[in-house]
Protein backbone atom coordinates (compact mmCIF):
# COMPACT_ATOMS: atom_id res chain seq x y z
CA UNK A 1 0.00 0.00 0.00
CA UNK A 2 1.52 3.06 -0.64
CA UNK A 3 2.07 5.90 1.73
CA UNK A 4 0.96 9.70 1.87
CA UNK A 5 3.11 11.34 4.80
CA UNK A 6 1.66 15.11 6.04
CA UNK A 7 4.09 18.12 7.02
CA UNK A 8 4.19 18.61 10.88
CA UNK A 9 0.39 20.28 12.20
CA UNK A 10 -1.54 19.03 8.73
CA UNK A 11 -3.33 16.27 10.62
CA UNK A 12 -5.68 18.51 12.73
CA UNK A 13 -8.60 18.41 9.42
CA UNK A 14 -8.25 14.97 8.70
CA UNK A 15 -8.39 14.29 13.02
CA UNK A 16 -11.87 16.21 12.36
CA UNK A 17 -12.77 13.22 9.74
CA UNK A 18 -12.92 16.47 6.96
CA UNK A 19 -12.10 14.03 3.87
CA UNK A 20 -9.73 16.40 2.01
CA UNK A 21 -6.17 16.36 2.07
CA UNK A 22 -4.85 19.57 0.04
CA UNK A 23 -1.44 19.40 -1.74
CA UNK A 24 0.57 21.67 0.23
CA UNK A 25 -0.01 19.69 3.20
CA UNK A 26 1.62 16.56 1.81
CA UNK A 27 5.61 16.20 2.74
CA UNK A 28 6.06 13.12 0.68
CA UNK A 29 4.54 9.97 -1.10
CA UNK A 30 2.21 9.51 -4.54
CA UNK A 31 0.25 6.94 -6.31
CA UNK A 32 -1.51 6.26 -9.64
CA UNK A 33 -4.81 8.63 -10.27
CA UNK A 34 -7.63 7.05 -7.83
CA UNK A 35 -5.42 3.86 -6.38
CA UNK A 36 -5.69 4.13 -2.58
CA UNK A 37 -2.94 5.54 -0.34
CA UNK A 38 -2.56 4.89 3.27
CA UNK A 39 -2.55 8.57 4.50
CA UNK A 40 -0.22 9.33 7.61
CA UNK A 41 0.28 12.31 10.07
CA UNK A 42 4.34 13.17 10.24
CA UNK A 43 5.03 11.22 12.80
CA UNK A 44 3.68 7.99 10.83
CA UNK A 45 0.22 7.77 12.75
CA UNK A 46 -2.48 6.42 10.52
CA UNK A 47 -5.03 9.05 9.60
CA UNK A 48 -7.57 8.16 6.55
CA UNK A 49 -7.38 5.49 3.55
CA UNK A 50 -7.61 7.95 0.16
CA UNK A 51 -7.99 8.03 -3.68
CA UNK A 52 -4.83 9.88 -4.79
CA UNK A 53 -5.53 12.32 -7.57
CA UNK A 54 -2.17 13.72 -8.89
CA UNK A 55 -3.13 15.92 -10.95
CA UNK A 56 -6.12 18.07 -8.29
CA UNK A 57 -4.99 20.86 -5.72
CA UNK A 58 -7.20 18.26 -3.59
CA UNK A 59 -4.33 16.01 -4.10
CA UNK A 60 -6.26 13.48 -2.18
CA UNK A 61 -10.28 12.21 -0.80
CA UNK A 62 -10.71 10.29 2.22
CA UNK A 63 -12.35 6.71 1.84
CA UNK A 64 -12.20 5.77 6.00
CA UNK A 65 -10.76 7.07 8.73
CA UNK A 66 -10.93 3.27 10.03
CA UNK A 67 -7.24 1.55 10.17
CA UNK A 68 -8.59 -1.76 9.76
CA UNK A 69 -11.06 -0.47 6.91
CA UNK A 70 -10.35 -2.41 3.09
CA UNK A 71 -11.68 -0.11 0.35
CA UNK A 72 -12.93 -2.34 -2.07
CA UNK A 73 -16.26 -3.21 -4.07
CA UNK A 74 -17.65 -4.36 -0.73
CA UNK A 75 -16.96 -1.33 0.83
CA UNK A 76 -18.03 0.97 -2.26
CA UNK A 77 -21.40 -0.90 -2.56
CA UNK A 78 -22.19 -0.55 1.21
CA UNK A 79 -22.04 3.18 1.15
CA UNK A 80 -23.98 2.95 -1.86
CA UNK A 81 -26.57 1.22 -0.25
CA UNK A 82 -26.32 3.78 2.81
CA UNK A 83 -27.06 6.67 0.32
CA UNK A 84 -29.72 5.40 -1.17
CA UNK A 85 -31.61 3.84 2.28
CA UNK A 86 -31.13 7.22 3.84
CA UNK A 87 -33.29 8.88 1.43
CA UNK A 88 -36.33 7.22 2.85
CA UNK A 89 -35.29 9.22 5.92
CA UNK A 90 -36.43 12.55 4.05
CA UNK A 91 -40.19 13.86 3.07
CA UNK A 92 -39.59 13.80 -0.76
CA UNK A 93 -43.04 14.53 -2.69
CA UNK A 94 -41.40 13.94 -6.22
CA UNK A 95 -39.91 10.76 -7.96
CA UNK A 96 -36.75 12.20 -8.95
CA UNK A 97 -34.18 12.99 -6.11
CA UNK A 98 -30.25 13.11 -5.30
CA UNK A 99 -29.15 9.88 -4.37
CA UNK A 100 -25.53 10.07 -3.68
CA UNK A 101 -24.20 13.56 -2.27
CA UNK A 102 -20.38 13.58 -2.72
CA UNK A 103 -18.35 13.81 0.18
CA UNK A 104 -21.75 14.36 2.48
CA UNK A 105 -22.65 10.54 1.56
CA UNK A 106 -18.93 8.95 1.99
CA UNK A 107 -18.20 8.88 -1.72
CA UNK A 108 -16.08 12.04 -2.63
CA UNK A 109 -16.96 13.34 -6.19
CA UNK A 110 -19.55 11.20 -6.79
CA UNK A 111 -23.03 12.89 -7.55
CA UNK A 112 -26.09 10.67 -8.41
CA UNK A 113 -29.49 11.92 -9.31
CA UNK A 114 -32.60 9.64 -10.10
CA UNK A 115 -35.09 10.63 -12.22
CA UNK A 116 -38.49 8.03 -12.69
CA UNK A 117 -36.40 4.83 -13.66
CA UNK A 118 -33.41 6.58 -14.48
CA UNK A 119 -30.10 7.03 -12.60
CA UNK A 120 -27.96 10.16 -13.45
CA UNK A 121 -24.24 10.44 -12.48
CA UNK A 122 -21.09 12.41 -12.05
CA UNK A 123 -17.91 10.68 -11.51
CA UNK A 124 -15.49 14.15 -10.77
CA UNK A 125 -12.98 13.24 -9.09
CA UNK A 126 -10.15 9.99 -9.79
CA UNK A 127 -10.99 7.99 -7.01
CA UNK A 128 -14.65 7.22 -8.34
CA UNK A 129 -13.69 6.96 -11.58
CA UNK A 130 -11.43 4.10 -10.78
CA UNK A 131 -14.03 2.65 -9.49
CA UNK A 132 -16.81 3.59 -11.83
CA UNK A 133 -17.81 0.07 -13.06
CA UNK A 134 -18.13 -1.07 -9.47
CA UNK A 135 -20.06 2.21 -8.41
CA UNK A 136 -22.45 1.45 -11.63
CA UNK A 137 -23.56 -1.99 -10.53
CA UNK A 138 -23.86 -1.14 -6.81
CA UNK A 139 -26.20 1.75 -7.46
CA UNK A 140 -28.77 0.08 -9.91
CA UNK A 141 -28.31 -3.12 -7.48
CA UNK A 142 -29.78 -1.28 -4.79
CA UNK A 143 -32.67 0.43 -6.34
CA UNK A 144 -33.60 -2.30 -8.77
CA UNK A 145 -33.05 0.03 -11.82
CA UNK A 146 -31.12 -0.90 -15.23
CA UNK A 147 -30.33 2.27 -16.87
CA UNK A 148 -27.97 4.78 -15.95
CA UNK A 149 -26.64 7.72 -18.23
CA UNK A 150 -23.04 9.30 -17.10
CA UNK A 151 -23.05 13.41 -17.28
CA UNK A 152 -19.16 13.40 -15.97
CA UNK A 153 -18.34 16.59 -18.86
CA UNK A 154 -18.39 19.49 -16.26
CA UNK A 155 -14.88 21.56 -16.38
CA UNK A 156 -14.34 20.38 -12.55
CA UNK A 157 -12.85 16.70 -14.50
CA UNK A 158 -10.46 18.72 -15.79
CA UNK A 159 -9.15 19.87 -12.50
CA UNK A 160 -8.51 16.00 -11.68
CA UNK A 161 -6.56 15.38 -14.93
CA UNK A 162 -9.93 13.57 -16.41
CA UNK A 163 -11.56 14.08 -19.98
CA UNK A 164 -15.19 14.66 -20.11
CA UNK A 165 -17.27 11.75 -20.68
CA UNK A 166 -21.24 11.60 -21.32
CA UNK A 167 -23.26 8.76 -22.72
CA UNK A 168 -25.14 5.64 -21.55
CA UNK A 169 -23.40 3.75 -18.69
CA UNK A 170 -25.84 0.97 -18.55
CA UNK A 171 -28.78 0.52 -20.21
CA UNK A 172 -30.23 2.68 -22.72
CA UNK A 173 -33.35 4.46 -23.94
CA UNK A 174 -34.25 8.00 -24.81
CA UNK A 175 -32.85 10.73 -22.75
CA UNK A 176 -36.00 13.53 -22.81
CA UNK A 177 -37.98 12.64 -19.29
CA UNK A 178 -40.74 13.71 -17.62
CA UNK A 179 -41.08 13.55 -13.93
CA UNK A 180 -43.35 14.81 -11.14
CA UNK A 181 -42.66 17.51 -8.55
CA UNK A 182 -45.68 18.21 -6.08
CA UNK A 183 -47.92 16.96 -8.22
CA UNK A 184 -46.45 18.85 -11.34
CA UNK A 185 -45.19 17.40 -14.31
CA UNK A 186 -41.77 18.79 -15.44
CA UNK A 187 -39.47 17.94 -18.68
CA UNK A 188 -35.81 17.33 -19.06
CA UNK A 189 -33.35 16.22 -21.64
CA UNK A 190 -30.48 13.92 -19.04
CA UNK A 191 -28.05 14.71 -21.94
CA UNK A 192 -28.27 18.42 -22.40
CA UNK A 193 -29.44 20.35 -19.80
CA UNK A 194 -27.35 21.64 -16.68
CA UNK A 195 -25.73 19.47 -14.11
CA UNK A 196 -27.46 16.12 -14.71
CA UNK A 197 -30.07 17.49 -16.35
CA UNK A 198 -32.09 19.86 -13.62
CA UNK A 199 -32.12 21.49 -10.62
CA UNK A 200 -33.66 18.91 -8.00
CA UNK A 201 -31.78 21.12 -4.85
CA UNK A 202 -34.70 23.89 -5.44
CA UNK A 203 -37.43 21.31 -5.19
CA UNK A 204 -38.90 22.21 -1.94
CA UNK A 205 -38.15 26.35 -2.62
CA UNK A 206 -40.36 26.04 -5.81
CA UNK A 207 -42.85 24.25 -3.58
CA UNK A 208 -42.55 27.12 -0.65
CA UNK A 209 -42.89 29.25 -3.49
CA UNK A 210 -46.25 28.05 -4.80
CA UNK A 211 -47.55 28.41 -0.98
CA UNK A 212 -46.82 32.04 -1.11
CA UNK A 213 -47.88 32.90 -4.30
CA UNK A 214 -51.46 30.79 -2.93
CA UNK A 215 -51.54 32.79 0.05
CA UNK A 216 -50.38 36.66 -1.19
CA UNK A 217 -52.18 36.27 -4.33
CA UNK A 218 -49.43 37.05 -6.18
CA UNK A 219 -50.23 38.98 -9.49
CA UNK A 220 -47.43 40.38 -11.22
CA UNK A 221 -44.65 37.47 -10.69
CA UNK A 222 -40.99 37.65 -12.38
CA UNK A 223 -38.79 34.65 -12.72
CA UNK A 224 -35.06 35.71 -12.99
CA UNK A 225 -32.64 32.93 -14.47
CA UNK A 226 -35.84 31.24 -15.20
CA UNK A 227 -34.03 28.12 -16.87
CA UNK A 228 -36.47 25.33 -18.00
CA UNK A 229 -39.50 27.46 -15.76
CA UNK A 230 -39.55 25.17 -12.43
CA UNK A 231 -40.24 28.28 -10.30
CA UNK A 232 -42.74 30.08 -13.29
CA UNK A 233 -44.88 26.61 -13.27
CA UNK A 234 -44.61 26.88 -9.22
CA UNK A 235 -45.98 30.51 -9.28
CA UNK A 236 -48.79 29.54 -11.70
CA UNK A 237 -49.81 26.44 -9.57
CA UNK A 238 -50.32 28.77 -6.67
CA UNK A 239 -52.31 31.19 -8.61
CA UNK A 240 -50.48 34.31 -9.36
CA UNK A 241 -52.26 35.99 -12.45
CA UNK A 242 -49.18 36.59 -14.74
CA UNK A 243 -45.60 35.37 -14.39
CA UNK A 244 -42.96 37.17 -16.91
CA UNK A 245 -39.71 34.48 -17.27
CA UNK A 246 -36.39 35.45 -18.39
CA UNK A 247 -33.38 33.21 -19.42
CA UNK A 248 -30.46 33.48 -22.16
CA UNK A 249 -30.80 30.23 -23.25
CA UNK A 250 -33.27 29.97 -26.09
CA UNK A 251 -33.62 26.28 -25.27
CA UNK A 252 -34.22 26.39 -22.00
CA UNK A 253 -37.52 28.93 -22.79
CA UNK A 254 -38.61 26.17 -24.51
CA UNK A 255 -38.92 23.79 -22.75
CA UNK A 256 -40.18 26.02 -19.96
CA UNK A 257 -42.82 27.08 -22.28
CA UNK A 258 -43.51 23.41 -22.95
CA UNK A 259 -43.71 22.62 -18.98
CA UNK A 260 -45.82 25.73 -18.63
CA UNK A 261 -48.66 23.97 -21.14
CA UNK A 262 -48.00 20.60 -19.81
CA UNK A 263 -49.21 21.40 -16.53
CA UNK A 264 -52.53 22.99 -18.21
CA UNK A 265 -51.76 26.58 -17.61
CA UNK A 266 -53.42 29.21 -19.63
CA UNK A 267 -50.52 30.36 -21.93
CA UNK A 268 -51.71 33.80 -21.73
CA UNK A 269 -50.63 34.08 -18.05
CA UNK A 270 -46.67 33.52 -19.06
CA UNK A 271 -44.47 35.60 -21.06
CA UNK A 272 -41.43 34.68 -21.82
CA UNK A 273 -37.72 36.50 -22.54
CA UNK A 274 -35.21 35.49 -24.05
CA UNK A 275 -32.58 38.26 -22.46
CA UNK A 276 -29.51 39.27 -20.59
CA UNK A 277 -31.55 39.63 -16.97
CA UNK A 278 -29.54 42.18 -15.94
CA UNK A 279 -30.59 44.63 -18.60
CA UNK A 280 -33.83 43.33 -17.87
CA UNK A 281 -34.21 44.77 -14.85
CA UNK A 282 -32.62 47.88 -15.71
CA UNK A 283 -35.11 48.27 -18.72
CA UNK A 284 -38.06 47.56 -16.39
CA UNK A 285 -37.23 50.18 -13.83
CA UNK A 286 -37.01 52.56 -16.70
CA UNK A 287 -40.42 51.89 -17.96
CA UNK A 288 -41.52 51.86 -14.39
CA UNK A 289 -42.67 48.65 -14.06
CA UNK A 290 -43.00 46.65 -10.82
CA UNK A 291 -43.78 42.68 -9.33
CA UNK A 292 -44.90 41.92 -6.19
CA UNK A 293 -42.89 38.78 -6.05
CA UNK A 294 -39.35 38.14 -7.69
CA UNK A 295 -37.16 34.55 -7.90
CA UNK A 296 -33.15 35.39 -8.38
CA UNK A 297 -31.73 32.20 -8.82
CA UNK A 298 -28.75 32.91 -11.25
CA UNK A 299 -25.81 30.67 -11.90
CA UNK A 300 -22.61 29.76 -9.70
CA UNK A 301 -20.60 33.03 -10.11
CA UNK A 302 -18.26 31.86 -7.44
CA UNK A 303 -17.17 28.10 -7.14
CA UNK A 304 -14.25 29.11 -4.99
CA UNK A 305 -13.39 31.49 -2.01
CA UNK A 306 -10.47 33.01 -4.47
CA UNK A 307 -13.76 34.00 -6.83
CA UNK A 308 -15.81 35.77 -3.81
CA UNK A 309 -15.47 39.53 -4.52
CA UNK A 310 -15.96 39.75 -8.08
CA UNK A 311 -18.99 37.36 -7.76
CA UNK A 312 -20.36 39.52 -4.38
CA UNK A 313 -20.36 42.68 -6.84
CA UNK A 314 -22.75 40.47 -8.87
CA UNK A 315 -25.17 39.52 -6.49
CA UNK A 316 -25.10 43.11 -5.29
CA UNK A 317 -26.33 44.71 -8.45
CA UNK A 318 -28.72 41.94 -9.05
CA UNK A 319 -30.43 42.24 -5.60
CA UNK A 320 -30.70 46.09 -5.55
CA UNK A 321 -32.06 45.91 -8.92
CA UNK A 322 -34.81 43.49 -7.83
CA UNK A 323 -35.18 45.39 -4.50
CA UNK A 324 -36.10 48.51 -6.46
CA UNK A 325 -38.69 46.63 -8.68
CA UNK A 326 -40.66 45.15 -5.62
CA UNK A 327 -43.93 46.45 -4.62
CA UNK A 328 -43.87 47.28 -1.04
CA UNK A 329 -45.56 44.06 0.67
CA UNK A 330 -43.77 42.30 -2.48
CA UNK A 331 -41.42 39.13 -1.84
CA UNK A 332 -38.09 38.25 -2.78
CA UNK A 333 -36.43 34.51 -3.28
CA UNK A 334 -33.11 35.30 -3.69
CA UNK A 335 -30.51 32.72 -4.52
CA UNK A 336 -26.58 32.37 -4.41
CA UNK A 337 -25.73 28.50 -5.05
CA UNK A 338 -21.67 29.37 -5.12
CA UNK A 339 -19.88 27.68 -2.74
CA UNK A 340 -17.44 30.34 -2.56
CA UNK A 341 -20.17 32.60 -1.07
CA UNK A 342 -21.34 31.68 2.59
CA UNK A 343 -24.43 32.01 4.05
CA UNK A 344 -23.41 35.01 6.25
CA UNK A 345 -21.58 36.77 3.08
CA UNK A 346 -24.38 36.09 1.20
CA UNK A 347 -27.00 37.83 3.75
CA UNK A 348 -24.64 41.30 4.04
CA UNK A 349 -24.49 40.86 0.46
CA UNK A 350 -28.57 41.38 -0.01
CA UNK A 351 -28.51 43.88 2.98
CA UNK A 352 -26.20 46.36 1.62
CA UNK A 353 -27.89 45.94 -1.80
CA UNK A 354 -31.50 47.00 -0.22
CA UNK A 355 -29.40 49.96 1.41
CA UNK A 356 -27.96 51.30 -2.24
CA UNK A 357 -31.68 50.66 -2.90
CA UNK A 358 -33.17 52.32 -0.38
CA UNK A 359 -35.16 49.50 0.41
CA UNK A 360 -35.51 47.93 3.34
CA UNK A 361 -37.47 44.57 4.02
CA UNK A 362 -37.83 41.89 6.65
CA UNK A 363 -36.03 38.80 6.07
CA UNK A 364 -39.23 36.10 6.87
CA UNK A 365 -37.05 32.53 6.21
CA UNK A 366 -33.23 31.42 5.22
CA UNK A 367 -33.48 28.57 2.52
CA UNK A 368 -31.16 25.44 1.46
CA UNK A 369 -31.13 22.83 -0.42
CA UNK A 370 -33.56 20.01 -0.27
CA UNK A 371 -32.82 17.37 2.06
CA UNK A 372 -31.27 14.97 -0.40
CA UNK A 373 -28.72 17.38 -0.91
CA UNK A 374 -27.42 17.00 2.63
CA UNK A 375 -24.96 19.44 4.23
CA UNK A 376 -23.29 16.91 7.65
CA UNK A 377 -21.04 17.74 10.42
CA UNK A 378 -18.05 16.57 8.81
CA UNK A 379 -18.72 18.03 5.87
CA UNK A 380 -19.72 21.85 6.16
CA UNK A 381 -18.93 22.17 2.21
CA UNK A 382 -22.05 20.11 1.32
CA UNK A 383 -24.04 23.13 1.96
CA UNK A 384 -23.70 25.23 -1.20
CA UNK A 385 -26.77 26.25 -2.64
CA UNK A 386 -28.38 29.40 0.25
CA UNK A 387 -31.25 32.01 -0.02
CA UNK A 388 -33.60 34.25 1.79
CA UNK A 389 -37.01 35.19 1.37
CA UNK A 390 -37.25 38.73 1.46
CA UNK A 391 -40.86 40.82 1.86
CA UNK A 392 -40.12 44.42 1.34
CA UNK A 393 -41.50 47.16 3.98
Amino acid sequence: MKTLRLKDGKERSLLRRHPWIFDSAIARGGADPGETVRVESHKGEFLAWAAFSPSSKIRARAWSFEPAQRIDAAFLAAKCAAAVRARRLFDIQSDSMRLVHGESDGLPGLIVDRYGDTLVAQFLSAGVERWKAVLADALLAETGLTRLYERSDTNSRSLEGLPPVAGWLRGEGPTGLTIREHGWQLTLDIAAGHKTGFYLDQRDSRHKFADHARRLRFQRVLNCYCYTGGFSVAALAGGAAQVTSIDSSAPALERARANVELNGFDAARAEFLDADVNASLRRFIEEGRSFDAIVLDPPKLAPTAAHAERAARAYKDINRLALKLLEPGGVLFTFSCSGGISADLFHKIVASAGADAGVDGYITERLGGAPDHPMTLEFPEGEYLKGLVVVRK
